[in-house]
This record gives C-alpha cells, sequence and structure tokens, in this order.
C-alpha cells in the first residue's frame, strides 16, 4: 500500500509531488465517470426569496418573472464591444475605456443636506439636552461640521476612482477565470432602485477575504454606484488613510466612538448618522497583492460566483413585522422542568432567544425597535445562507466525517494491507475507497440540488474529486491498494476538525431532515436499545403528537443561529416542516391505528340530533363541534434498504454540536466556577480538546461550539451571570448545583444523539 500524501507534505518537491498525484489518479477505478452540473434538468435553484409573510408586496413585485432563463453573465470580461469606440488601439485599452465610461455620482452639497439633517437641526435649536452645539451660534455648530465631514471624508476623486477600477479590473483578469453573476438577481437589484427611489442597503455575509474588494467591484460595474464603507481609522496609517479618502473611504471620527451618555459625541454621531453622500472604497488591494504573490507562479485560476438574495422594502417590513409578534418565553421557563422531570407538556409559546450582539446604538433604541432590529437581522441571515452556494470541500468533508468515519481505539501498532483502516497510535479511523466515494459525492450532490439549495462547481466527477482531496491535502491521506483503487482516510485530530468545520456548510440543506432524524432518534431512546438493529426499530408505532414534542424539545434546544428559523413563523409550523421532510425523504411511513377511521375516509359520521334539526341560517355553532375527531396520525420507520444509513447519516450532522453540548454538562461536574465567561470557555475548550484524545471526538474540539454551550446554558438557567468587582462572573444555579441535576441535563441532550 502506497501513501498518496505524506505526514508532511511541505517537506516534498511540489514537482514530485504532483508527479506522484498523476501516477496515482491515472489508474482506473472501473466504473464511468460522469459530468456533475450545477443544475437538475435545464434550470439552476433560485434560493433568498424575501419573506412574504412579512415583505408580500416585495415577494410579488420584486422577483423576475424569467429569472431562471436568464443565466449567468462574466462581470469582469470587457471587450471592445463594452465600449464606444471600436479598432485595434481600443482592443488593447478596452479596460481603461471601460473604466472612464462608469458613472461615478458626486454629490457636491453634503454639508447642506447634513445641516438640513433633522438629528443636526435638533441640536442646532437646543431640543437634545446636553448637546454640544447648545448655546452656540449656527455658524460655529456649522463649522463644526465641516471639520467632522473633513476627518469623516474628502471628496472623492472620479479620475483616481477610475484608475483605481481599472487596475483593479486588471488583477481580477489575473486572479479569475471569471467572476459570474446571476443577470436575473441583478435585474431584481436595478427593478428596487427604479421602483422604491430610496437607497439601497446591501449587507452581506463574507465568504472569502477577497469580499471586501470584489463585492464593490460588482456592484459598480453593473451602474449602481459606488458602495459606501466605513472604516476605523485606526487600522490604517496615515498616509493609506488620505489615499483611502481620495477614494471615497468613510473614516468614523473618535467622538462617534464615545459612550452613548457622553455630550462630547453626540454632534459627531448626528453627522455620521446624517451623512448620504455617495462613498466608495477599493479595500482590497493589498489582499489582491497578497493573493497574486501567493499563485503567482501557479496556473491554476479560479472562478467565483456572486450571490444577490431577493430586494424586499424595509418600509413595508416595518409595518408587517409587528404583527407577527407573539407572546414568548425564555428558554428557562420552557425547558428546564421538563429537563428535570417536573413537567411532560410542552408549553404553547415561542422561545425568546436573541443572539444578536447588544452594541450601543442598538442600545440606544427603543425596546421595540431593539426586536425589530433583532428579527431584521434573522431574516437577512437565513436569506444570505440560503442563498450560499455549497462547495464541493463541504459535500467530501460531510462524506469522510460523517457517512463513513469510525474511530475506535486500536492497541496495535500501524498495519498496511488491502483493508480501508488506517491504524495510528489509539485509533483506527475508518476510510472509503474512492470509487464508491465519488459514486456518493455524486448522490449528495444531486440530493442537495433536490432541497433548492445551488452549488459551487461543475465539471466531470473525476476531476472534481482530484481537485477537491487536493484542497483537503493537509487532512485526508490518500492510500493505493493492490486492487488498483485508491482508499482516503481523513487524518486524526486537528484534521477531522477542520473538517467538521466544512461540513457545516452542507447542514442547511439538510437541517430539517436531520432535526427530524436526531428527534425519532430521542423518542425510541427509552424503547429499544440504541444498538438495537433497524428492523426492530421499525416496529415500533410512533403517533404524531409524540414527534411534534421530540421535535419541540430539540428546537428548543438548539441555538437560532444554527437553526435560522424566520421570527414570524411559529414553533409548530416548523415542526410540521420538519414531519414533511421525514415523509418525503422515505424515513418515515404513515400507518394507520388499529380501528381508526382511514385517513382517505372524508365522509360526515355520527352526526348528532341537534344538527339534524338545527334551522337554516343559524351559524351559531361550528359544524366541526358535531362531528368526530380522528385521532392523530401514527408512523413507523421505513423498511428500505437505504434507509438505515440515510438515517444515521442525517443523525450525525448535529451529532458535533450535541455532543459538545453533553460533554459541556460533564464538565459542570468538575466544578470550575464561579469564573469570567471568557475564562470558562476557554477551560471548557481545553476540556473538549482533552475528551477528543481520549475518545477519539475531535470534531467537537471547536471554540465557537464551547461558546455556543455556553450560552445555551445561560438560556436554560444552569449558568447564571453575577456582577462582581472584576466583572461579570458565571455561577452555577442552585437549581443544577446537585450532581443528579447534572446528570439528567446530560441525559436529556444525549437521547438525541445517535452514535
Amino acid at each position: 500500500m502506497d501513501t498518496m500524501l505524506k505526514s508532511n507534505p511541505q517537506t516534498q518537491q511540489r514537482s514530485n509531488h504532483n508527479g506522484q498525484e498523476t501516477s496515482l489518479w491515472s489508474s482506473g477505478f472501473g466504473m464511468k465517470m460522469e459530468a456533475i452540473t450545477p443544475f437538475l434538468g435545464k434550470y439552476r435553484p433560485f434560493m433568498g426569496r424575501c419573506c412574504q409573510t412579512c415583505t408580500p408586496k416585495s415577494w410579488e413585485s420584486l422577483f423576475h418573472r424569467s429569472i431562471m432563463d436568464l443565466g449567468f453573465c462574466n462581470v469582469i470580461l470587457v471587450k471592445e464591444e463594452n465600449t464606444r469606440f471600436r479598432g485595434w488601439l481600443v482592443r488593447r485599452l478596452c479596460y481603461f475605456l471601460w473604466s472612464l465610461e462608469q458613472h461615478i455620482p458626486i454629490s457636491s452639497d453634503v454639508s447642506q443636506k447634513i445641516m438640513e439633517n433633522t438629528g443636526v437641526q435638533n441640536l442646532l435649536s437646543g431640543r437634545v439636552p446636553g448637546a454640544a452645539g447648545e448655546g452656540q451660534a449656527p455658524d460655529l455648530v456649522k463649522k463644526e461640521v465641516q471639520r467632522l465631514l473633513g476627518h469623516i471624508q474628502t471628496t472623492p476623486r472620479p479620475f483616481l476612482l477610475r484608475l483605481f477600477s481599472w487596475a483593479l479590473l486588471w488583477f481580477l483578469n489575473r486572479l479569475f477565470l471569471n467572476v459570474q453573476l446571476h443577470k436575473g438577481q441583478m435585474k431584481m437589484v436595478h427593478k428596487a432602485v427604479q421602483e422604491q427611489g430610496s437607497p439601497l442597503v446591501f449587507l452581506s455575509t463574507h465568504k472569502s477575504l477577497l469580499d471586501g474588494f470584489l463585492l464593490p467591484f460588482v456592484l459598480f460595474s453593473q451602474g449602481l454606484g459606488v458602495v459606501r464603507v466605513a472604516l476605523d481609522s485606526r487600522t490604517c496609517s496615515p498616509a493609506l488613510r488620505a489615499l483611502l479618502r481620495k477614494l471615497g473611504a468613510l473614516f468614523l471620527p473618535p467622538e462617534a466612538n464615545l459612550s452613548l451618555d457622553s455630550s462630547e459625541g453626540i454632534l459627531a454621531r448626528a453627522v455620521v448618522r446624517a451623512d448620504f453622500a455617495p462613498l466608495g472604497l477599493w479595500t482590497g488591494a493589498l489582499a489582491v497583492f497578497r493573493r497574486l504573490c501567493n499563485c503567482w507562479g501557479c496556473n491554476r485560476r479560479v472562478c467565483v460566483r456572486v450571490h444577490l438574495a431577493q430586494p424586499f422594502s424595509l418600509q413595508e417590513y416595518t409595518i408587517n413585522a409587528r404583527s407577527c409578534w407573539g407572546s414568548r418565553q425564555t428558554l428557562e421557563h420552557l425547558l428546564q422542568p421538563i429537563v428535570l422531570g417536573e413537567c411532560s407538556v410542552v408549553p404553547d409559546t415561542e422561545k425568546e432567544q436573541e443572539w444578536t450582539p447588544s452594541t450601543g446604538l442598538l442600545l440606544a433604541l427603543k425596546e421595540e425597535d431593539q426586536l425589530l432590529v433583532r428579527r431584521l437581522s434573522r431574516h437577512v441571515l437565513s436569506a444570505s445562507v440560503s442563498s450560499s452556494a455549497v462547495m464541493s470541500t463541504a459535500i467530501m468533508a460531510t462524506l469522510l466525517l460523517l457517512k463513513h468515519q469510525k474511530v475506535g481505539h486500536c492497541m496495535v501498532g500501524p498495519r498496511e494491507g488491502p483493508g480501508v483502516a488506517l491504524c495510528s497510535g489509539l485509533f483506527c479511523l475508518q476510510g472509503v475507497v474512492l470509487s464508491q466515494l465519488l459514486g456518493e459525492f455524486s448522490w449528495l450532490t444531486e440530493e442537495t440540488l433536490l432541497r433548492g439549495f445551488d452549488v459551487g462547481f461543475s465539471g466531470q466527477l473525476r476531476c472534481l474529486a482530484q481537485h477537491t482531496l487536493s484542497l483537503l491535502r493537509a487532512h485526508v491521506v490518500l492510500l493505493r491498494v493492490h486492487q488498483g483503487d485508491l482508499v482516503v482516510v481523513p487524518r486524526p485530530g486537528p484534521g477531522l476538525t477542520h473538517l467538521a468545520r466544512l461540513s457545516m456548510g452542507l447542514l442547511p440543506t439538510f437541517l430539517s431532515e436531520a432535526v427530524g432524524a436526531c428527534a425519532v432518534r430521542g423518542l425510541l431512546a427509552g424503547r429499544v436499545p440504541p444498538e438495537g438493529p433497524w428492523e426492530l426499530q421499525g416496529i415500533e408505532l410512533l403517533s404524531q403528537n409524540e414527534l411534534y414534542r421530540q421535535i419541540l424539545l430539540l428546537l428548543h434546544l438548539l441555538p437560532q443561529d444554527l437553526l435560522l428559523p424566520q421570527p414570524c413563523q411559529s414553533s409548530y409550523c416548523y415542526c410540521q416542516e420538519v414531519l414533511d421532510r421525514l415523509i418525503q425523504c422515505g424515513l418515515l411511513v404513515a400507518e394507520e391505528t388499529p380501528g381508526s377511521r382511514p385517513a382517505c375516509d372524508t365522509g360526515r359520521q355520527h352526526l348528532s340530533a341537534k344538527l339534524l334539526w338545527k334551522p337554516s341560517g343559524d351559524f351559531t355553532d361550528s359544524e366541526s363541534d358535531d362531528f368526530e375527531e380522528p385521532g392523530g396520525r401514527c408512523f413507523r420507520l421505513s423498511q428500505q434498504s437505504r434507509c438505515p444509513d440515510f438515517f444515521l447519516f442525517l443523525c450525525r450532522l448535529l451529532s458535533p454540536i450535541l455532543k459538545a453540548f453533553a460533554q459541556a454538562a460533564t464538565f459542570l461536574h468538575l466544578g470550575q466556577l464561579p469564573d469570567s465567561e471568557v475564562g470558562y470557555s476557554e477551560k471548557l475548550f481545553q476540556f473538549l480538546q482533552a475528551c477528543a484524545q481520549e475518545e477519539g471526538i475531535f470534531e467537537c474540539a471547536d471554540p465557537n461550539l464551547a461558546i455556543s454551550a455556553i450560552w445555551t446554558f445561560k438560556d436554560l438557567g444552569v449558568l447564571q451571570q453575577m456582577p462582581s468587582p472584576t466583572g461579570p462572573q458565571l455561577h452555577l444555579s442552585p437549581t443544577f448545583a446537585t450532581r443528579d441535576n447534572q446528570d439528567k441535563l446530560e441525559q436529556f441532550i444525549r437521547q438525541f444523539i445517535c452514535t
């Protein structure tokens, strides 16, 4: 058995490595290679539609009807046809001529507009108590406003902007093969600009370090003007700050960062809020140079695609979103009695759990407005995650980590042979034959597309697998067996942690099914042994009400930044969606209970005597009160051959966070409290790392999971934050001070874990 990727790839010569890789991949796999396309049939899936409940008018009017037929365009492909001129010289100067023809709106009356702003006028009139401008002459306040504006920005230089955009276009063409943008998404943005007539606000989730210059360039090239971006002046040198100001950068004055009760910063904050000059920032120059220096001698250039979710009217959202608010309770009141066994009924109310950071500007708003901002952030985050493409590394990492990984103690040394196991030290990691992995890669890609998610790759399956494994070469080992096939084995230790982080990119695609599978696992935990055969588990009859209860418990336990539910969607609607997904994917099969009326029988039965003599026109009682209510539906686990593996795969998608929560409950036994939240999270992370070394659960050794567990335990009432002279300290609540209640918490979490 030959090792393709050694333990220390930095010590190998690039030429030897490429030659060895080519030699191994040249061997046949005994299967027909197929092409992977980022669509099913004719059309690509479209995600990221705005909320139909909160923004129904935007849902209808701002959606482009022919979005599926418009296709993609390459925004960095500038030819002679993109200019007004033709000729031999134009073909060589088309980048520069294109940059000269771009429209750059420059506002010359910024000072006057800011002086007319309501916030600044309140300061001038003295209606704001304690304001810095109170009692001063308007001329002095105007000079102060101009001084602040001079600190914030200078008038952008159009020629310098065009010159920089030309250089950036030249760099992008040498950095990427193409930058794809969906024409239909862009048409929706242009339509929103034309119909609304208001400033357009872009909220982005940065997937790459190059987004800082790529996104402004894309929007600038599509005729949307120059993007306004604010920077901290402390992050730039004076020379760089002067250059960026001329390019349209916005730098906040030091007074704007003072506390809200400081009178010195009132005028500065009012000016910053009122400032609407078109501003721009091309902050990616340094990132471009670093990227070019890293891959200057490399012939591999990549493709990149920018996704834009459907725009919506913020005014419409603020009007409709307030009507969707209902009663809410804290997680401590909802879940703690059930964890401790004091109650078995889940209250019919929503969970109050907000994860938006409480910044100074947010705390300055009213409580109702704070709730509006937090729910808006959840809407935006949900749309951005759903419109993000799934990458090939996420699919490959998910297959290696969650579908084929089997970790166990191994008391023998490393062995080699025709098997698919890699033994090292105390652990034996299960690998997968590459020919099988290729087939499963194609299957998982198709399942992703079937669920309406987009993928960020295409091409021949064999080339895709080779490129993906080359990106993961520091975290996997390729072994060649005597039959001419390859075996892919994940590296133990930090490699598994990295694969777990990559697999989280696929979780939103299967999130509903994963929640449902873990809920079914929790429902069966007290009935059949965890290691019981699938046939034995399929005998159990699962009622709809029991499934609803288990799904609700898991929904309350998991953090909202993971689930990303719509704020206007009730938990019971989410439960029904989860149940429907389990039925659609074939894991659950409806079962008629003995003696019950068939679900397809819609005939009226047992008409009451009162209904027979009720006079016409009497609608005091509902007719539904006079019929016998059918019993809840029941389900069984499907006995199809693919269901056990798929069920285990779905359960393992949530296993990293659930196992981290369970280990955090175990960590309570060690008595590491009181401590600060930062100090306790570091201790918990060290404990997760120690457990990973002992048990081989490296996917849980993540500092983000430790922080998420602490936040959930605070909401659950396990941890309490108390003031102290050295700052806020975490304490163990009296309820969970006993070992018995700590064990109940751990058992409650572990019922959803399927090993």
